[in-house]
């Protein structure tokens, strides 16, 4: 695609590409959206029917050309490419393709790496813009023109104007009706449930159940159970047979949330569920097959927990075959005057009052405000705002001051270093009780041993 593409080398097969790349072709099968998947040579691996036009070559011979002869119909590669920073840039998590050097003429919108079992970028997604270029010998490629995409404001409850949430809602209604697994990661306050709940809403599962899962708050063993079920007499207290919330979303999806919170013995049981497709309970003899879609998410990035060894990487690779990326508030401070004319109208509703307007002063300062809450904050800061003022306009000096919402979170950040503090002493003192026995520890605290290994690692304690 480019003159300064990378060295022509064979990437092997890898089989989380393979897993990656078959699933891409189950989603883009009959979408009127163009789809690509090219390797690092960008010859195409793959593309869908709408991707070729339709006086290109026959199909068998389609995958076998280069991108720059496929889209942008030259004989050699385009000057510059903007894809290529999939392959020069680690841990890019995707790349705007909509300006910059005569590798636009393709109509390359987004470029999404596709990564290995080794950690290493292989092939990448490409979605995109308009119509396939027209096969026209006169005109030069970068003289075509294609039709600006449209602009949307929201997917399901997302909301957001900015590029980085548009190429959200482009993955989200790609994989949103595959069977096959997903893993949202973002920080805290960014709305990975609700970007779950958007994907179950948008695919065929939708009359189904969506089970929501918090693995971080619960122990290992009731974990367990709550996922697998268990049989009556399995443990103490178990004076039933109960089905697991796996059985449960049977038909539907299943939401595995903070799933970096639980231990490596629960991992290499949920690794067994992923790869055979079955169940068993607590205490059972017999397995049952399952038939709902995993998506879990995390607020870590799972890939640096991997490297640490904290995290199983043949799960990982499991979890993560259709990644999705919710970026923080701070990346897409565009969207917040459009976040709080919702959040407003919301919670006017929810409580009965007339519709409210927000100042344009008030606005900068939301707009301008850190929210290291993210959405989640703005939207309770919101609904706060909403309750305590009267009158057409929300202008609260609290809320308009450009020191409040800096003070109020200096306040909580002020509370939430005190119970760090103390929090990091029960924890040094518990396990110097312990003679340094993580599991012992662990009970005294009451807390679940991954709970414990992650405050672990956030306190630096060795």
């Amino acid at each position: 695609m480019s003159k300064s593409e990378p060295p022509d080398r064979p990437v092997p097969t890898d089989p989380i590409i393979a897993a990656r790349i078959e699933a891409i072709k189950q989603l883009a099968q009959g979408l009127s959206d163009r789809v690509a998947v090219m390797d690092r040579s960008f010859n195409v691996v793959y593309a869908n029917e709408a991707a070729w036009s339709a006086d290109q070559a026959a199909k068998t011979n389609r995958p076998h050309a280069k991108c720059y002869e496929a889209f942008a119909h030259r004989t050699d590669p385009c000057g510059t490419c903007p894809a290529i920073k999939v392959f020069e840039a680690p841990g890019v998590e995707c790349v705007s393709c909509s300006s910059g050097g005569d590798g636009t003429a393709c109509g390359m919108q987004q470029a999404f790496p596709l990564t290995s079992s080794r950690g290493e970028v292989g092939s990448m997604l490409v979605l995109f813009k308009g119509e396939q270029v027209p096969m026209m010998p006169d005109v030069k490629p970068a003289e075509a023109e294609h039709p600006p995409s449209a602009v949307r404001e929201s997917l399901g409850d997302l909301i957001g104007r900015s590029p980085a949430m548009q190429q959200l809602f482009d993955m989200t209604s790609l994989v949103a009706d595959s069977a096959a697994t997903v893993l949202i990661q973002g920080e805290s306050g960014t709305g990975k449930e609700l970007l779950a709940k958007t994907i179950h809403a948008l695919s065929g599962r939708k009359e189904k159940p969506f089970i929501v899962v918090d693995c971080g708050a619960l122990p290992e063993t009731l974990l367990e159970s709550e996922l697998f079920g268990h049989v009556k007499g399995a443990f103490t207290g178990a004076v039933a047979n109960k089905r697991g919330l796996f059985e449960e979303a049977d038909g539907g999806t299943i939401f595995l949330d903070e799933i970096a919170d639980t231990t490596p013995t629960f991992q290499a049981k949920l690794l067994r569920v992923l790869q055979e497709g079955e169940i068993k309970p607590v205490g059972g003899t017999r397995s049952l097959k399952i038939h709902a879609r995993v998506i879990s998410a995390s607020n870590k990035d799972l890939a640096e927990l991997v490297k640490a060894r904290t995290f199983r990487q043949d799960l990982y690779y499991r979890l993560a075959v259709l990644p999705l990326y919710l970026p923080a508030i701070r990346e897409r401070r565009e969207d917040i005057p459009l976040l709080v004319q919702h959040f407003v109208a919301a919670s006017c509703a929810r409580h009965h009052q007339p519709t409210r307007s927000i100042a344009e002063k008030t606005m900068r300062v939301l707009r301008d405000a850190p929210w290291p809450g993210n959405v989640r904050q703005l939207q309770h800061y919101i609904e706060r705002a909403v309750v305590t003022t009267t009158g057409p306009w929300i202008v609260c000096d609290d809320l308009a001051s450009d020191d409040a919402v800096s003070e109020d979170e200096s306040l909580r950040s002020a509370s939430r270093g005190a119970v760090a503090q103390t929090e990091r002493a029960w924890i040094v003192e518990a396990l110097e009780k312990t003679a340094g026995n993580r599991l012992k520890a662990a009970k005294l605290l009451k807390i679940s041993r991954a709970s414990l290994y992650n405050k672990l690692r956030a306190y630096n304690i060795e």
